[in-house]
């Protein structure tokens, strides 16, 4: 199962829209997924129409002592062919209080563990994080293999990123040596907006490793999300389920690009 972490510490960038479009495309391409709501708010679940006010979901998973006993009954099945989702409300605020409070036991490895235990009933895991670096976030970067950072371009494109990317090579170092890549890619784009266009050389002079692909703004998205539906289907023929279906795509043959060519030089 190769594990994807969706982050930014910066809200409104399409951070969930994100998760549920590649969780949804894999699926549709035959995959087994699963998707991990990591945000109190719930809205990967909602956007699935899978969240609860008061269920039991990922609040759960970074408690309990023993993942395998609730992981398979804390899993929904959604609408969608191959695709699944662990839920999540504003009970993992508590319980991330709850984490921070235990010295018990490790507090970075709750998802890692838990993951482990459904490794094999799945292809690929899409984990959709809040913009924060709390303690569900660093669970979220010590249990992934890639992370993906979805930015808009604005008077803010940047902000927050030197943190997060040195975070994830904090986790890399210290907790998770199995964390491969991270790339950014642009959302919300509008190719006619001279200023997203500047925005877009400053990223890119920054340096850092980034998808070509870009998600073009469209008004289907925000429709999508009050029918529940993912933006490939909702509105598969709009610019946004488009571009996603770029993105998994140049994703994939990224990461099988690397493994080839690591796997030539030993």
């Amino acid at each position: 199962m190769r594990t994807i972490a969706v982050i930014n510490l910066k809200g409104g960038v399409a951070k969930t829209i994100t998760s549920n479009s590649v969780a949804y495309i894999l699926a549709s391409q035959g995959n087994r997924v699963l998707l991990v709501d990591n945000d109190k708010q719930g809205d990967a679940s909602r956007g699935l129409n899978r969240r609860t006010q008061d269920g039991e979901g990922i609040d759960r998973i970074m408690t309990a002592r023993h993942p395998e006993d609730w992981m398979n009954k804390l899993i929904k099945h959604t609408d969608f062919e191959g695709l699944d989702v662990l839920p999540a409300n504003m009970r993992l605020l508590s319980a991330n209080q709850e984490v921070m409070l235990d010295q018990t036991r490790p507090q970075q490895f709750r998802i890692r563990d838990a993951l482990e235990c459904v490794k094999d009933q799945y292809d690929f895991c899409i984990i959709d994080n809040a913009p924060d670096i709390n303690v569900s976030t660093i669970n979220a970067l010590t249990a992934c293999d890639d992370v993906l950072i979805p930015v808009e371009i604005d008077d803010n494109t940047t902000e927050g990123l030197p943190e997060l990317v040195r975070q994830i090579g904090y986790t890399k170092e210290d907790l998770n040596k199995d964390l491969e890549n991270f790339w950014i890619f642009i959302t919300k784009y509008d190719r006619r907006n001279e200023a997203q266009a500047q925005g877009l050389e400053m990223i890119q002079a920054a340096g850092y490793p980034m998808l070509q692909t870009k998600i073009r703004y469209s008004r289907k998205v925000s429709e999508s999300t009050y029918a529940r539906i993912p933006i490939p289907l909702y509105s598969p023929r709009s610019l946004a389920a488009k571009d996603y279906e770029d993105l998994v795509n140049e994703y994939i043959t990224a990461v099988c690009m690397k493994c080839a060519k690591e796997g030539g030089e030993d």
